[in-house]
């Protein structure tokens, strides 16, 4: 198994070849760009269906060329819908031919009723005259990122993958992440997330990265992604052209990164160039501003200058780009409003234009553009060159032996979900990750000799994990990500109740945990810190005993953590992030 070097200079040819070479153990490689309309296509009789037995880019362009506006531009919308089950609104988008849903956070826990909901809408859009069926979308990045819940795994995630530096622990997190959702009939995943880790105050990217190294970015991206296809779904890398050189969120507004288009080019886009030579088949663009590349404001996911002169033009990528929910600020106030944002997004070279809500019927982000669609022959012929894409990658995704269920089974959701094999690969994947950090005198710290052990943090998997080695330690609690009073109760009483104890392991998420655990310093009590999530605020801790880095509140760092800690193993993962003062 190999390694990457993150202490040396990294070849990127041999990077390049290792990512294609992973790509390659992956199902075939699916998306490709509009060709011109072929002769063959002709001979297709009119009652031909998504499902008929022709050249995939044939029927494709033979399905576009009989749809209707506003099947065409239905198509290329994704949207998705708040509650347990779907809306009668998102019903009524897919009478009309809607091409793709997405299946957010807040409707998860019962992966049963997912699985449902899924296979009803996937039957009422086979109940269509062309019969094509829906992608369904969800974020299961891995980390804390994981928006299918229920009793799917969560993971130790991207950081922690950088850290063990070994691409197959990408492709296997890929694969058994992708494994879980298809049994549930999700068919397309907005992950990997290869954005790097260059600002180290970024709580928008952070841990969701696998470091700040482009190169190693790039490799353990296209393994991830290369896992995720041989578990039948499609990946997509995020979010272009790079998030991570900033600490703010475009959810509440466009996020400004100052940098000049060499940095970009050698820098942000170095882990798109790894994917895309890859054969990745999607793409997400991000809400992201360039004001030194686009002086206008633009974001980039409305940048034809991005999307199309760069991203399609330059780097050569022929699948398909998605954007980042409109929902966000990040668009909307450069665009003025949702319907030109979407119109913005079309004209730029999205394919697929998602909606976290549900839109009605009427609403003008549909009536304007579908207009528009009715006066504006260029228009019109970038939906359908959208639209041609989308069906193309359905046609070679779903023909294809290794999918997800269009009709997910609820009786595979208990054995499937967690998986069995993945939860003793996470475990292995999660020990391969952890940072000695700093090493105390009294490191590793066998339960023998660490004398009365206080246990301090807000997750209770670091306290079970704590417990199974040091089973007679006492617990101090806190909420997780607290707030002001929750914090100042924190600082006030520490102290105190570390004062009867010999050894305090502290878990230390963020800068109120650092605070708090920063109470102890000169106390003379032997403190070991726990680092999860990010590990900045870990670093210049030079006053604990002793450091380790987990990059994860996932059960399975816990256990990886408590097992490092108490001598169990020797801890050998790599910091992916430079230190910084």
């Amino acid at each position: 198994m190999h390694r990457l070097s993150f202490s040396a200079a990294f070849l990127p040819a041999l990077a390049l070849s290792l990512a294609v070479s992973i790509q390659h153990l992956s199902a075939q490689t699916i998306g490709a760009p509009a060709p011109e309309p072929q002769a063959g296509s002709q001979l297709i009789p009119l009652d031909a269906t998504f499902w008929s037995d022709y050249p995939s880019d044939q029927l494709a362009q033979t399905l576009v060329s009989r749809m209707s506006n506003e099947e065409l531009l239905s198509q290329i919308f994704m949207f998705g819908w708040a509650g347990a089950e779907p809306s009668e609104l998102l019903n009524q988008w897919v009478d009309r031919g809607l091409g793709s849903v997405k299946v957010f956070g807040w409707n998860t826990d019962n992966l049963t009723q997912v699985a449902n909901s899924v296979a009803a809408l996937q039957k009422k859009s086979q109940e269509l005259h062309f019969q094509i069926p829906l992608f369904v979308a969800t974020d299961q990045e891995g980390g804390w990122i994981r928006h299918v819940k229920g009793e799917t795994s969560t993971t130790p995630g991207n950081l922690a993958i950088g850290a063990s530096g070994y691409p197959m622990d990408a492709w296997y997190s890929g694969y058994y992440i992708c494994k879980e959702i298809a049994t549930l009939g999700i068919n397309m995943n907005f992950a990997p997330s290869v954005d790097l880790f260059t600002n180290h105050q970024s709580s928008i990217i952070g841990t969701r990265s696998f470091g700040e190294n482009p190169d190693n970015a790039g490799v353990l991206g296209a393994a991830f992604a290369a896992g995720s296809e041989a578990a039948g779904v499609i990946p997509t890398a995020k979010h272009f052209p790079g998030h991570g050189a900033t600490d703010e969120d475009s959810h509440i507004h466009l996020p400004n990164i100052d940098i000049d288009m060499d940095t970009l080019m050698n820098r942000e886009l170095v882990p798109f160039k790894y994917i895309i030579a890859s054969k990745i088949p999607a793409i997400m663009s991000g809400h992201l501003g360039f004001s030194r590349i686009c002086p206008n404001g633009e974001p980039a996911s409305l940048s034809k200058k991005f999307l199309t002169d760069i991203l399609r033009n330059q780097l050569g990528y022929q699948g398909l780009i998605i954007t980042d929910d409109m929902m966000m600020n990040g668009d909307t106030l450069f665009a003025g409003s949702v319907s030109n944002a979407f119109r913005l997004a079309i004209e730029a070279g999205n394919d697929i234009i998602i909606s976290s809500t549900t839109a009605r019927l009427n609403e003008a982000l549909w009536t304007n553009n579908l207009a528009l669609m009715g006066s504006n022959p260029a228009f019109k012929a970038r939906v359908m060159e959208a639209a041609y894409r989308i069906i193309k990658t359905k046609l070679d995704y779903f023909k294809n032996s290794n999918h997800a269920p269009l009709y997910p089974n609820p009786d595979e959701i208990q054995k499937n979900i967690p998986n069995r094999e993945g939860q003793q690969f996470f475990l292995e994947q999660a020990c391969r990750s952890i940072t000695l950090y700093q090493q105390g005198k009294d490191f590793p710290l066998k339960p023998e000799r660490a004398g009365r052990v206080l246990l301090c943090g807000s997750v209770q998997e670091f306290f079970t994990a704590g417990k199974r080695r040091y089973p007679n330690s006492a617990e101090f609690r806190f909420t997780y990500d607290m707030g002001p009073n929750m914090a100042q109760w924190v600082y006030d009483n520490i102290m105190n109740t570390a004062a009867g104890f010999d050894t305090i392991v502290f878990s230390v998420s963020n800068k109120n945990d650092m605070k708090a655990a920063s109470k102890l310093q000169g106390t003379g009590k032997r403190v070991i810190i726990l680092s999860i999530m990010s590990p900045v605020e870990s670093m210049n801790a030079t006053w604990a005993d002793s450091i380790l880095i987990g990059y994860s509140f996932s059960p399975y760092s816990f256990e990886a953590l408590f097992g490092a800690l108490s001598g169990e193993f020797t801890p050998r993962g790599i910091l992916p992030i430079t230190k910084t003062e």
